[in-house]
């Protein structure tokens, strides 16, 4: 067991315990797993840039799990057995549907500050201090961080300027979209 899903090693190599059709448990070849997986999600969301507009919404997003092998816990299942937990699962997905190179999620963060360094350079100072201490949210929890109503109550956010931050931009809700796209794209 691998985070409450059955893996087993065999002499082959390793395997993903799954069901198939008729909902009879069936081990697969970890390879041919991810091999599935990345075909599903390319059928999804056919190019990086589909995958990226996706993910960012968490709706659209949810959907396009859903629609993956075992409901979405394929991705769950690549990030144990690839031992990728310090990975969001955005670049656990990227990497095995577009050839993306993974980033950590203290990566990711890091990316997202310096790339954008102009951008956010242009902001209100509070505004971009909050986007600051929003990037190290995602650095320790990834991308549910971002999303979840508990992130302006984290001290280093409230600091930084919160939510009243944030609205000196416009909606709070539309500027969490266009860094979560800063953040992926970087």
């Amino acid at each position: 067991m691998a985070g409450g899903f059955e893996v087993r090693l065999v002499h082959d190599g390793t395997c993903i315990v799954t069901m198939d059709g008729s909902g009879k448990a069936m081990p697969i070849p970890v390879e041919v797993y991810k091999e599935r997986l990345a075909e599903r999600l390319i059928r999804e969301a056919p190019t990086l840039e589909a995958f990226r507009q996706r993910w960012i919404t968490p709706l659209a997003r949810q959907e396009m799990l859903a629609q993956l092998p075992d409901a979405g816990r394929s991705a769950i299942i690549v990030q144990l057995v690839d031992d990728m937990a310090a990975y969001d699962l955005y670049d656990v997905l990227a990497e095995l549907g577009y050839g993306l190179a993974p980033r950590t999620r203290l990566e990711r963060a890091e990316a997202f500050a310096y790339k954008h360094a102009g951008w956010l350079a242009g902001l209100p100072a509070k505004t971009a201090a909050t986007l600051h201490a929003l990037a190290l949210q995602f650095a320790q929890e990834g991308t549910s961080a971002l999303e979840s109503p508990q992130v302006f109550r984290v001290p280093d956010v409230v600091r930084a300027g919160g939510l009243a931050a944030l609205e000196a931009l416009g909606e709070p809700s539309e500027v969490l979209l266009d860094t979560k796209a800063r953040m992926f794209a970087a």
